[in-house]
């Protein structure tokens, strides 16, 4: 639960920096509304589409690996429980556990479930927690979404003179929300955490409109 939550933190963050940044590299090109909220709108529909590509052809591959650790741990059990047993044993000694208790241990664990014990122990895998693909594409579409939609937004509403500040100022306080929540779930440096975030996202921000401001210069 707390991965998930960190992902969907990370995905919103990534919406933030990468759309604003994109929305302040045309602003610096172009004083024009309607091209700042078409390069806006496709920043925000493809990275969203990206990520939850990206997510979804990640999470199948870790899906089906997954699967095929069970399918495996069920057969070899079938075929071999008493050398699976043993193995299970040497499992928790390996552990630090003394021989005795690891022989007790697996003996009550393989009662009440032998296929959930070895998946447990080998893999630290749970057969009814398998990572589920689309789950995790509409959690990183829907984060990004609702990162990157802020400085859309916000560009697009403030009066024209504050354009960019506004920008700014939106982008800055999402960011110390993003990177206080993802301090929060990993439980480390708050400040730290914040501090790197806001640091890499108006970086990028200035990089970007630097760019768009020579390139809308040079073209004109």
């Amino acid at each position: 639960m707390l991965n998930k939550l960190r992902a969907s933190v990370l995905g919103a963050n990534d919406g933030v920096v990468s759309v604003s940044s994109i929305l302040m590299g045309v602003a610096g090109a172009t004083d024009n509304t309607g091209a700042i909220f078409t390069a806006g709108l496709a920043a925000l529909v493809a990275g969203a589409l990206s990520m939850a590509v990206g997510e979804y052809v990640s999470v199948s591959s870790q899906s089906d690996a997954e699967k095929a650790y069970i399918k495996r741990e069920r057969q070899l059990l079938k075929q071999d429980p008493e050398g699976q047993f043993e193995e299970l044993v040497e499992a928790y000694v390996s552990k630090g556990i003394d021989q005795k208790t690891a022989h007790k241990v697996a003996t009550e664990l393989s009662g009440q479930d032998a296929l959930k014990a070895h998946l447990m122990t080998e893999f630290g895998l749970n057969e009814d927690d398998v990572v589920n693909p689309m789950h995790a594409a509409v959690a990183s579409f829907l984060s990004f979404s609702v990162g990157g939609i802020i400085p859309f937004i916000t560009i697009l509403v403030a009066p024209f003179s504050w354009r960019i500040s506004a920008t700014v100022i939106a982008v800055v306080a999402a960011l110390i929300v993003t990177g206080y929540l993802s301090a929060s779930v990993g439980g480390a440096s708050k400040r730290r955490a914040i501090a790197r975030v806001v640091f890499g996202g108006l970086l990028a921000m200035v990089i970007t409109y630097c760019i768009g401001k020579w390139f809308g210069t040079a073209v004109g």
